[in-house]
């Protein structure tokens, strides 16, 4: 092993934070207990201080004494209370507790850790606690005082598995996390040179273990945190208050489904952590070499790497432990486990960096990286140089540490619907108190014993609060999930389904989503004498020459196990030239030579041949291209290029591919042909993906200045050869769904990298953008000297025909003159409102968004097509149209849709990468076919979590009036009563209420989703007053028949078994029966109603036993259930009962069916709400755009003004 020797070892330095916000006490002047962390971002913290009271915590302890625990109980679920009953606020650097506000309101609580006093410790972020340790304020310690070793102390607390450090120098906590944003490139490659063990022991103690550890609780704790959830606690004690009440068989019931729901909860969330830590284990368990500060290697755990320590990647190749900076060697990596990408990549050192003060940033420099996850296949290296690499990101400060935070810590979900329910809840209970206070002052009056009075009134609230409530508020949710995951879509947040339902746009991405991920090569456009010549489809048959030579050599592929893998694109352009690659050497020692890589035509002889048969030479000259240098390709640059050196040549030679506009910048302007841009854009607007081709020679470029040399002095002064020209095929299932998204009125909105043109065409063959309608693409500029920021509004050239592999073989001329005649002229004084879509790219969005921030509402309200669009740019959108109102979808395949996927209420992964696992739902089947079917199943699931809902609450108050009626007349039901409408009725109906599949279209309505609108509670209030007023009808019957006399019931007491009792229950368990039917709503949503055998036969057969209990009543029925006996020649009054439930029915039904979804209703409560302006901001948007037709100022352009005034110019389009 070859030595690396150091006299000292690097010191990183600490890394750059933005610009903290400490508040000020404006009195003292000193710092409040108050700061704001992370400012500006989503991950922003309000931080404030908190130290212990000994006079606080003597008060809680006592309080928790008084209420025998029930405090305790209390602050388990609110922390936050804890913490301002125990401690005091106090100043950041004094506090050992902190409390945090995060962005979206919610509370955590933190405790700040300090590492204990110990030598080695590293200066750079460790300052002398002076205030503890005897030596006065912090703040007048200096740094002659860091000498007492003992003093030193580190100070940090952890927040979603992040740290945050205590800065002396700043007075403020900040995030630790490695070597990025503040250390130079060149540093990376030339100063670090590792750690020794002391040094690298004592760095552990403040990034702590390299290892993404998720834990898996014991099954005990699962369980004790899941009873003490406020659920089950409401849960528990009703059931004892049941025992108590001598309620023993319903008690009995509820606790055995309650310990199995438990049991399967808490198998559920077991098994998913489990996965969860199984997916991430394979980096924690492994070895790794690092080299010291002396030179030797070492072999330790990879958990104890920390950032700055030097690794040896193995030859054979290694699963990455951490996030590494490559600064000897090259390195074959598949990252397909977080990008999804099945071509590996080679990533290349640090070493050889343009710009020396370059500071490093891991989202920037990625070409260099190496990310904890991935797999490195093999490494490749110079003669006997190990392959090396830094270590700047360790544990969860990784990239894929950052991924299974998402996971363990997901976005909140700001849905109506859930909010709702919670008031509805908290309406219910205030209505539970009133019904408690009638109750007792009923009870009081008759005479009853205190004991019975008190049980009697929590029994009220049972009834008005029943504890089944929330868990049949999941059924429709759990059914949705089973049949998505049948359908191949797996979902790791249930409650996004119900979000599903109530989509109004949904954004997809381009290549891999909505089209074919490979490309296929449609042709080569040639340039000579600053012309196109015609188009060859066969590049094959092209003449020796740069042309050619670039095909055949601008790559990076490479050879693994004998197959040739690399980019599709560069995969398909090499195999059109029919030539061979060899490498010389085994596949992981391959730059032991002087050039690594040969490419040649099949029919020159190889260099093996010519070893062999020396005489070959004499007749046959071999044509072979070396590949001395690569420069990869740069997605900020746009490009890549490779230096060559052909056999026989005495000079070297620069091919560069890349973005057409990116390289005819680079490019002598006497090389590119007139016409550039008007050819380009026909082929974009085809839907082409179009590459440049350029080459330059390298007259007096020697091999070791080859490898020495800047890449931005090389890559200029190229000479233009000409276009490649790859064809992008939409995805067979892509049009039909965006067409059945357009019928649902769902607005459709594509975000991709790609060129504009490119997207525009896409969007037309898919349907996105209709044949009838036009583009118009905003083209911003930012300012200049003497000259505002500007958008250009203009036309996208709409096309009408396409060309055909056929017509690629006439010259290029005619192909020209018939694509020309293949546009449809646009008349520009034509009134375009509204139907018109904008497209804009990357560049322009960030121009617009910073000088034209009042027009991002309009642009995205109209946008169709963003391309070129970064990653951060799609989250940008999303939010943006999530800022308007709408409720966004997602649906992308790769890592750099990985945060829009987060940021949207639906996300989709069609990647089963390890970075969408951040997404809320995967897809196993890899088109876009999913969002319709998710849609359809969340519509499903939100109407049957109206509907359960609504029968849950029909059935509290429905049971909440029959007690109140019959505790008038010194009454009740019987226990078999009770559990017969509790669990026979009312839990089999709410169950098998979900088992309703969805529908088998989208429809252009979507479903109500607020519980407390108009039309829901209209349903809920009438439906209560219809069956309070049967049951008060057949009471006010059962009073006014002659002959019907009761027995007196002694005063105190309680009789089941009475006339009233019997009437009030058999009117009642129809009433569960038919509002269970009435609210398992079919059509549009749902099957219909009769599709759902389980609950048809359920209701059937309820049904039919309530009938015979009411007309032909068994005696040993009657006996069970406690019922009254209602003698024969009573028979018509049974009848009658009969006829109340059938009357009741009937206007139940006429309220449901033909009311509450009526026009006519919609328009009365629109009268009564004088509702005049939309409540949804992008209808408010949509209709000023309605009333301002001359917007966007097609043919001219806006000027960013600073008075936030607009001035328009005209500006033609010739």
């Amino acid at each position: 092993m070859p030595v690396h020797k150091i006299t000292n070892s690097y010191v990183p330095p600490v890394r750059k934070e933005p610009e903290y916000h400490l508040l000020v006490d404006p009195n003292s002047g000193s710092h409040c207990n108050t700061t704001v962390l992370n400012p500006g971002t989503d991950d922003e913290l309000h931080c404030t201080g908190y130290r212990w009271n000994a006079g606080k915590l003597f008060l809680y302890y006592t309080a928790c004494f008084i209420t025998l625990g029930i405090l305790v109980l209390v602050m388990h679920w609110k922390p936050d209370w804890k913490l301002v009953l125990t401690q005091s606020p106090c100043k950041l650097e004094k506090a050992n507790t902190v409390l945090l506000k995060d962005c979206y309101d919610r509370l955590h609580v933190s405790h700040v850790r300090k590492v204990p006093p110990e030598e080695g410790l590293p200066n750079e972020y460790l300052k002398p606690d002076c205030r503890e340790n005897g030596y006065g304020s912090g703040a007048e310690c200096d740094d002659s005082f860091l000498n007492k070793q003992d003093a030193r102390v580190f100070r940090y607390f952890v927040h979603v598995n992040y740290r945050y450090y205590w800065n002396y120098s700043k007075q403020i906590f900040i995030p630790l996390w490695g070597l990025d944003d503040e250390t130079r490139c060149i540093d990376l490659a030339e100063n670090f040179r590792g750690y020794s063990a002391e040094e690298q022991n004592a760095r552990l103690k403040i990034f702590g273990e390299n290892s993404i550890e998720i834990e898996v609780p014991s099954r005990l704790r699962l369980l004790i945190d899941e009873v003490l959830n406020p659920f089950y606690i409401f849960q528990l004690l009703s059931t004892i208050y049941w025992f108590v009440d001598e309620y023993t068989s319903y008690a009995s019931c509820i606790v055995v489904i309650s310990a199995i729901s438990l049991a399967i909860s808490l198998y559920e969330t077991r098994k998913q952590r489990v996965t969860l830590r199984d997916m991430v284990s394979s980096s924690n368990s492994t070895e790794v070499t690092v080299i010291r500060d002396t030179g030797e290697s070492e072999t330790i755990s990879a958990s104890l790497l920390v950032p700055g320590d030097v690794i040896v990647i193995p030859p054979i190749g290694c699963i990455m432990s951490c996030d590494a900076v490559l600064t000897a060697g090259n390195a074959i990596v598949s990252e397909g486990i977080l990008t999804g990408e099945s071509v590996p990549v080679t990533k290349i050192p640090i070493s050889h960096h343009d710009n020396e003060e370059e500071v490093y940033h891991i989202d920037f420099h990625r070409r260099f990286t190496l990310f904890a996850g991935t797999h490195v296949i093999q490494t490749r290296y110079y003669e006997k140089t190990d392959v090396t690499a830094v270590v700047v990101r360790t544990g969860f400060s990784t990239l894929k540490g950052e991924l299974v935070n998402a996971i363990l810590f997901p976005k909140p979900m700001d849905f109506k619907f859930y909010q709702d329910a919670f008031k509805f809840v908290l309406v219910m209970a205030s209505i539970a108190v009133c019904g408690m206070v009638y109750g007792i002052y009923a009870q009081i009056i008759d005479g009853q014993e205190t004991e019975e009075v008190i049980l009697r009134g929590i029994d009220i609230i049972t009834i008005v609060v029943p504890p089944s409530l929330p868990a049949a508020m999941t059924v429709g949710t759990i059914y949705a999930q089973n049949r998505l995951k049948h359908a191949g879509l797996f979902c790791i947040s249930p409650p996004r389904i119900n979000v599903s339902g109530k989509l109004k746009l949904f954004c997809f991405d381009k290549t891999g989503t909505l089209t074919e991920e490979g490309l296929d090569l449609w042709g080569v456009v040639p340039v000579e004498g600053d012309r196109f010549q015609s188009v060859v489809t066969a590049p094959d048959v092209l003449p020796r020459g740069p042309l050619l030579a670039s095909m055949a050599s601008c790559h990076s592929l490479t050879k693994i196990d004998g197959e040739l893998t690399g980019d599709p694109m560069d995969l398909k352009m090499f195999a059109a030239t029919k030539w061979l690659i060899e490498e010389p050497g085994s596949d992981t020692a391959q730059y032991n030579t002087l050039v690594p890589t040969v490419v040649r035509p099949p029919e020159s002889p190889s260099a093996a041949e010519l070893a062999a048969d020396p005489e070959l030479m004499l007749f046959q000259v071999p044509y072979e291209i070396g590949i001395v240098r690569q420069f990869h390709f740069s997605s900020s640059l746009q490009m890549m290029s490779v230096i060559t050196r052909t056999l026989g040549s005495r000079h070297m030679d620069l091919y560069a591919k890349g973005a057409p506009e990116k390289l005819m910048s680079l490019c002598l302007d006497s090389s590119v042909p007139d016409d550039f841009h008007e050819v380009l854009e026909r082929f974009t607007i085809q839907g082409f993906r179009v590459i440049a081709l350029a080459h330059k020679k390298l007259k007096k470029l020697q091999w070791h200045q080859a490898q020495r040399a800047k890449r931005g002095e090389l890559e200029r002064e190229l000479s233009f050869l000409g276009l490649l020209v790859m064809q992008n095929t939409l995805k067979p299932e892509t049009t039909p769904v965006i067409s059945e998204l357009r019928k649902a009125v769902i607005r459709t909105v594509m975000l991709t990298g790609d060129n504009m043109h490119t997207a525009i065409s896409v969007a037309r063959d898919c349907g996105m953008v209709e044949p009838e309608h036009y583009v118009i693409m905003a083209v911003a500029s930012p300012p200049e000297e003497n000259k505002p920021a500007s958008i250009h509004w203009e036309y996208a050239i709409t096309p009408t025909a396409e060309l055909s592999d056929s017509e690629s073989s006439d010259t290029f001329v005619a192909e020209k003159e018939k694509l020309h005649n293949s546009y449809q002229e646009i008349v520009l004084e034509q009134v375009i409102a509204p139907c018109y879509h904008i497209a804009i790219n990357g560049r322009s969005w960030t121009i617009i968004r910073e000088h034209f921030p009042e027009l991002i509402p309009k642009v995205v309200m109209k946008g169709t097509v963003f391309a070129r669009m970064s990653p951060e740019q799609k989250v940008q959108v999303v939010e943006e149209l999530q800022d308007l109102g709408y409720i966004v979808g997602m649906c992308g395949d790769g890592a750099n849709d990985c945060g829009a996927l987060k940021t949207a209420h639906a996300g989709i992964s069609l990647s089963e990468a390890e970075a969408s696992v951040a997404s809320p739902f995967t897809s196993k089947v890899p088109n876009i076919t999913c969002v319709p079917i998710l849609m359809r199943e969340g519509r499903c699931a939100l109407v049957t979590s109206f509907g359960v809902f609504k029968y849950m609450a029909l059935y509290s108050m429905i049971q909440f009036i029959s007690v109140l009626i019959l505790y008038a007349y010194n009454t009740n039901f019987g226990d078999m009563e009770f559990l017969y409408i509790d669990l026979v009725i009312t839990t089999t109906v709410a169950v098998f209420m979900g088992y309703t599949k969805s529908y088998h279209k989208l429809v252009a309505k979507r479903p109500y989703g607020s519980l407390v609108g108009i039309p829901t509670l209209f349903s809920v209030i009438s439906q209560i007053v219809v069956q309070a007023g049967a049951q008060i009808g057949v009471l006010l019957y059962l009073i006014s028949r002659p002959g019907i006399t009761r027995d007196p019931v002694p005063k105190g007491e309680f009789d089941p078994v009475t006339w009233e009792s019997t009437a009030i229950f058999t009117v009642s368990s129809f009433q569960y029966i038919f509002l269970a039917a009435l609210f398992s709503k079919g059509p549009p949503f749902r099957k219909p109603f009769y599709t759902n055998y389980l609950l048809l036969a359920c209701l059937l057969l309820l049904g039919s036993f309530s009938l015979v209990v009411l007309i032909w009543p068994v005696e040993k029925i009657s006996d069970f259930m406690e019922l009254y006996r209602i003698p024969d020649e009573f028979m018509s009054f049974r009848w009658m009962m009969l006829c109340f439930v059938v009357g009741n029915f009937l206007i139940s039904f006429i309220i449901e069916v033909f009311i509450i979804d009526s026009k006519l209703l919609k328009k009365i409560f629109r009268l009564c709400c004088k509702k005049r302006r939309p409540k949804n901001r992008y209808k408010v948007i949509e209709q000023e755009l309605n009333a301002l037709p001359d917007w966007p100022p097609v043919n001219e352009v806006t000027y960013a003004q600073s008075n936030d005034q607009d001035h328009t110019a005209d500006d033609s389009i010739s």
